[in-house]
């Protein structure tokens, strides 16, 4: 492609200004880019009627894909090695339907093109980062959105480099092997090993507006809605659901560095949260921020036969100690909801070393209060305003931890939702939770205030400003 190149740019320096030149050729270069950048557009009646027909191993930066609904899914799957920049990432968008259908990805029977050849195909649908075709390098700025991706577990197959193949144990809707700069947006990653995994080899990744539900493998507890490690790893508005019947995994695991879990909704699995150590990249457990791990403006629900009764466990689970968080999970406003026919628990910490900054909270069972505990076994835990229901525990076992603050909490009976039955826990105009906040740690802020609430299903809202002190996510 010939690109048009004013006069001006080729002229001497001494005969203009050089500032004024030096902006014109910036805005001229940025032009050129973005004319350079290609557009794919994929589906019936489109430029190409299969995703492999779109040339991945040449895609460049401000290259956009898109993937347009039809009524049968595209049994295919591929691998993103591809870098672009901050200001033109590369982005594969699903076209929804006319009722807003997402295009459907499955990886059953699926097949690959011939142009690419990728390792660990059995591990995911759509593959990011790893292969030799195209050669292999650190995928950078890349955007996925808007698409509904399953199939990736066994018993299914797919036709792939080393012929009929079946999905490994672990394998995910998408499995990111290493990747610097990832956004993940309104997908819908379900009925796989894991909905979504993410390698320590990766940085900076932020998954908002997804839906994970029924995914996890029978009889197995270590298959998950989504098991990531990340050098930074942000999770925002996203709606969590149950995993596969008699699929004993946890709902959200993770191992990461600045870890963020904000304003999303997280029902059912093992556990909702399982928050342990990376024991196997100094780059990740070395991290400063791996120490500092926030959750806030989420709901938690927990359902009757739920497994685990801990809601969240904060720490390690390599039983190698040394690599364990040992740092502060800061927990506040959020509402946290068990309808447990037996007794709940809220936090297990791993180790003596552990803490817990908890603030702002509705915490919530349909039992008599002293079905609820805050505890497990250790740890420290440093409650400021929170809402309890009366009779609530410190702890259901032995316990040689501390817990401080307890006076500062405000007990009832019902903290005063809008319809518990029909989930909605806003609260009502008599509810003792309205303006009962207390401030947050200093060093939250401004960053991490609670501006938004979780919006059903897989959005979020600003949150009205008298909101803002109030207990709970909403």
């Amino acid at each position: 492609m010939n690109i048009p190149i004013p006069d001006k740019i080729a002229m001497p320096l001494h005969l203009t200004n050089p500032i004024k030149i030096s902006f014109q050729m910036l805005m001229t270069l940025a032009v050129a880019s973005a004319a350079l950048s290609a557009e794919y557009e994929v589906g019936n009646g489109k430029e190409f009627t299969s995703i492999g027909q779109v040339p991945w191993q040449s895609l460049a930066a401000g290259d956009h894909v898109r993937i347009h609904w039809r009524e049968k899914p595209y049994h295919e799957k591929w691998v993103l090695c591809c870098r672009g920049t901050e200001a033109q990432p590369i982005v594969i968008s699903g076209v929804p339907g006319p009722k807003g259908q997402l295009p459907v990805i499955d990886g059953r029977d699926a097949t690959t093109s011939e142009a690419l050849n990728y390792w660990g195909q059995e591990r995911g649908v759509l593959k990011i980062g790893g292969s030799n075709q195209p050669a292999d390098r650190m995928p950078a700025h890349l955007v996925v959105e808007n698409l509904d991706i399953c199939g990736g577990r066994k018993p299914f197959t797919f036709a792939g480099r080393r012929g009929v193949t079946p999905y490994s144990k672990d394998a995910a809707s998408i499995n990111v092997e290493k990747v610097e700069h990832l956004i993940l947006r309104n997908l819908v990653l379900h009925d796989s090993s894991n909905g979504l995994m993410v390698s320590p080899q990766s940085s900076d990744v932020l998954v908002e507006k997804c839906s994970f539900f029924d995914n996890g493998n029978e009889g197995s507890i270590t298959e998950h809605n989504t098991y990531t490690e990340s050098n930074g790893m942000v999770f925002q508005g996203n709606h969590y659901g149950p995993l596969r019947k008699g699929c004993s995994g946890n709902n959200l695991k993770d191992r990461s560095a600045g870890l963020v879990i904000r304003y999303n909704w997280i029902e059912g699995g093992n556990r909702q949260l399982d928050l342990v150590d990376s024991y196997e990249s100094p780059a990740i457990n070395s991290s400063p921020s791996y120490r500092k791990t926030l959750v806030y403006g989420n709901t938690f629900i927990e359902r009757e036969g739920d497994g685990n009764n801990q809601i969240v466990h904060y720490g390690g689970d390599s039983g190698k100690a040394k690599f364990y968080r040992k740092g502060t999970l800061h927990f506040y406003q959020n509402t946290v909801i068990s309808s447990r026919q037996s007794s709940t628990t809220v936090f297990r910490l791993s180790s003596a070393d552990e803490s817990v900054d908890c603030r702002n909270n509705v915490f919530y069972v349909t039992l008599k209060g002293r079905n609820l505990a805050l505890m497990s076994s250790q740890g420290t835990l440093k409650l400021q305003r929170n809402w309890l229901k009366g009779g609530w525990r410190e702890s259901l076992s032995d316990f040689s931890g501390v817990i401080e603050g307890a006076s500062e909490v405000v007990v009832g009976e019902a903290p005063g939702f809008e319809s518990f039955e029909k989930q909605d826990f806003h609260l009502s105009a008599t509810s003792p939770c309205l303006g009962a906040g207390v401030p947050l740690a200093p060093e939250l802020l401004p960053d991490h205030a609670v501006t938004r609430r979780y919006l059903p299903h897989q959005d979020t809202e600003a949150l009205p400003a008298p909101a803002i002190s109030n207990l709970g996510a909403y």
